[in-house]
């Protein structure tokens, strides 16, 4: 049994910054591919980000140029940078990691973006 646990969500003002942590159960090397989704009420939940095993990120276009994901393999852990925070980005945060024909995710972490 595969677990994603996120952490890291908060309450920050806007043009704060945040960092996200999903820790895995087992190692991530064996995902092809892991992600951040979030959520906000009353809406589909949107890729935010993804990196592949060989380091190649893509970025959904309200995010891009403020939002850094990354991967430690060592610690099996995945990280979303967040910078330039806008209430916009007020959501629920998921990690997503695919393996074959398999789909995990996380419990979700919340992030609000106030003043």
């Amino acid at each position: 049994q595969v677990q994603l646990v996120e952490s890291g969500g908060a309450l920050v003002q806007p043009g704060g910054s945040l960092r996200l942590s999903c820790v895995a159960s087992t190692s991530i090397q064996r995902f092809y591919v892991m992600a951040w989704y979030r959520q906000a009420p009353g809406t589909q939940r949107d890729l935010v980000a993804h990196i592949t095993t060989t380091g190649t990120t893509s970025y959904g276009d309200s995010v891009k140029g403020r939002f850094t994901i990354s991967r430690d393999n060592a610690k099996n852990t995945l990280y979303l940078q967040m910078n330039s925070l806008i209430p916009e980005d007020t959501a629920v945060y998921y990690c997503n990691a695919v393996e074959r024909a398999s789909n995990y995710w996380g419990q979700g972490t919340q992030v609000t973006v106030s003043s």
